[in-house]
């Protein structure tokens, strides 16, 4: 009986660490080469009602700052986001989860829009880049509760 008690304590052993390591394999699937991703969609901002509330990164939002909200990008990450109207450019920085708003893809602060050219349409079309990542082990990522939705 003993060396049976064994055998399964071993069986038991190798199958959590062979799920350890494809719950470790699945950090990697999926995660996007940062420098040459891109994304085309719709663009909005913030309304002023955010300013001096804290975003999911638990920075203070700042309507006058070059952030951003997005869905899925790390914290900290640079983004070069082109008004495809007029093809004005900005550089912003991913402070916050969003736009949780069917079709859009970033929330920008009212500095970035401004410097797009989007305040009076709201809503513009954009192309998205993104130019940096940081290293998702220095990432301060928190829940969004709290946040501006």
């Amino acid at each position: 009986m003993f060396p049976r008690r064994c055998e399964k304590n071993l069986i038991m052993t190798v199958k959590k660490i062979l799920f350890g390591i494809l719950l470790c394999s699945f950090a990697f699937i999926g995660t996007p080469d940062a420098q040459a991703q891109t994304m085309r969609g719709k663009a909005s901002y913030y309304a002023g009602k955010f300013h001096g509330r804290r975003t999911s990164s638990g920075e203070i939002f700042h309507k006058d700052s070059l952030t951003c909200a997005h869905r899925t990008l790390p914290f900290g990450t640079m983004l070069r986001v082109r008004n495809t109207a007029n093809g004005r450019e900005v550089v912003v920085r991913v402070t916050d989860r969003g736009p949780f708003a069917r079709g859009r893809i970033v929330d920008l602060s009212l500095g970035a829009a401004r410097q797009l050219g989007m305040v009076a349409a709201g809503v513009t079309g954009v192309e998205v880049e993104v130019i940096s990542s940081p290293n998702a082990a220095s990432t301060r990522q928190r829940g969004t509760a709290g946040t501006k939705h």
